[in-house]
């Protein structure tokens, strides 16, 4: 998964691998704080819906990017962790 951040960040360098890695350590702790299923929370994760979460999460959090950027990736973030928490297979939870 970090190296599909990297991609996304546009970062090719090595130098902030470990601030990467907290953040989508940070991402997937938050999602499962949500409800998301702690088996889908890898960090080898091929579910595309988890790895956007993922994405826009480090995004949000390292790009120096307007505060009108900023307020659009963190309600998308919001959406895809609103979606994830109450879509079928991907929480424990009953309807």
């Amino acid at each position: 998964m970090l190296e599909l951040v990297k991609t996304a960040l546009r970062i090719t360098t090595t130098a902030y691998d470990t601030e990467l890695t907290m953040l989508i350590q940070a991402a997937l702790k938050d999602l499962g704080l949500a409800g998301v299923m702690d088996d889908l929370l890898v960090d080898t994760s091929t579910d595309p819906l988890i790895n956007l979460a993922v994405t826009i999460f480090a995004k949000r959090h390292f790009s120096r990017t307007a505060p009108a950027e900023y307020e659009a990736l963190e309600q998308s973030y919001l959406s895809f962790k609103s979606l994830l928490r109450s879509s079928t297979g991907y929480t424990n939870w009953e309807a």
